[in-house]
This record gives structure tokens, sequence and C-alpha cells, in this order.
């Protein structure tokens, strides 16, 4: 199996590698190491020009313009460094999501939009989108083995901002926020993982389409 998959479920550690981007995106933690954020860097664009297999710590090194002794002191291994270079673009993502939905005006606007852009940002990442376009077949299995943690990790964000919502009176304080979350997370999901030949998931009108049909309904709480 590749093991770049394998990383984006879970670390050494008791969290997901998932989890750990969304607590660094809500904390708002920022990597002040120079030199380790000049090898992250250099990781990133390696990885995207050469593969995660066939990249060594020698080749991000001589990209970063470091010592191959600076690189294994901030990463002790090329697993570690690949861990924290998808956990740095997850961290992206998050930060990105949060952005782009700042600039709707009202909570449907912010739950068509927020689908739309996940989706595209995750597609059109060069590492992670790569990834998931170069091993189709094993996003799945890899989703399936981590117990889930994977999928609750973005449904725990999703579920704070509906809270968010809630607390603004935007929608129902009956609404399962957490239920509501798991469901649009696994649609979400299921179109990164599982190719359509239905809709074109390059298209944004398409994919509004599909939110406005489908996830905004969700607002509304059972039995109203």
């Amino acid at each position: 199996m590749e093991p770049a998959l394998s990383v984006f479920m879970t670390t050494s550690g008791q969290e997901s590698l998932l989890e750990r981007a969304y607590i660094d995106a809500v904390e708002r933690v920022d990597d002040l190491d120079e030199p380790r954020a000049r090898v992250l860097d250099a990781a990133y664009e390696q990885f995207c020009r050469m593969g995660i297999q066939r990249s060594t710590m020698e080749d991000v090194a001589r990209r970063a313009g470091v010592s191959r002794i600076t690189v294994y002191r901030r990463f002790a291994t090329k697993d570690v460094l690949v861990e924290h270079v998808v956990r740095r673009e997850f961290r992206r993502y998050f930060d990105q999501f949060l952005v782009d939905i700042e600039q709707a005006e009202t909570v449907t606007d912010r739950v068509v939009l927020g689908f739309v852009s996940s989706l595209r940002a995750i597609r059109s990442n060069p590492l992670i989108g790569g990834l998931i376009a170069a091993e189709p077949d094993l996003l799945v299995p890899s989703m399936i083995r981590d117990g889930g943690q994977t999928l609750a990790t973005v449904r725990q964000f999703v579920a704070g901002q509906l809270r968010h919502e809630q607390r603004a009176g935007n929608v129902s304080k009956d609404l399962d926020t957490d239920l509501v979350a798991e469901m649009m997370v696994r649609i979400s999901a299921s179109f990164l993982a599982i190719p359509s030949h239905l809709i074109d998931l390059d298209d944004d009108e398409q994919l509004a389409a599909v939110a406005r049909r489908f996830l905004v309904p969700m607002l509304e709480p059972t039995g109203s």
C-alpha cells in the first residue's frame, strides 16, 4: 500500500492527522521555526513533482538548501515528514474553508459554498488531490480501516460550524448538528472517493445545485 495514504488517517499518537490539523486551525497554531517551515515547503514541492515514493530525505534537503542532518533533526523519518506535510495541507484546507464561508450572507449560502469549496480545495490540491487521483482504489479502504476516525474529525469541524449557526439563531435549536454534519461529510467524502458519471465535480454550478437540493434541506429539524 502507498504509505502516503495511511498517513492521512493516523499518526503515531492518539490523535489522527486530521484531528491535529483541525486543532491547529481552530487554535490558530503557527509554525515559527523558519528552517522547519523551509523543509516542509521543499518537501511539499518535491512530493508534488516527483511523488512521495520516489522522493528521499536527501532530495528534500537538497531542495530546501539545508543539510540532511537539519532535516533529520526536525523529522526523524520520512514517514514523519510526510505526515507533517500532509497535515499542513489539511490545516490550510480548514483555514480556507473558514475564509470561504465568511463571504456568504446566509446559512444556506454558507452550506452551499462550504460544500463546493471543500471539494474544489481537496481535488485541486497538487499533493492531496494528486494522491487521491493516483490511488483511488486505496482511499476508501484506508478510510474504512481507521474506524471512522477521519470522517469523525471532519464531522466535528462541520458540526461546530452548525452549532455556531444555532447560537446565531440561523438554524433551529432542535437541529441535530452532529447527525446533519455526519450526513454532509459522508456525501462529500463519497464524491471524493468514488468518481461520478452523473455530476461533473469540476463544475461548481452543478455542485452548488446538489448542495441546495440535498444538503440545505437537512437544516430543517426532523418533524418540522
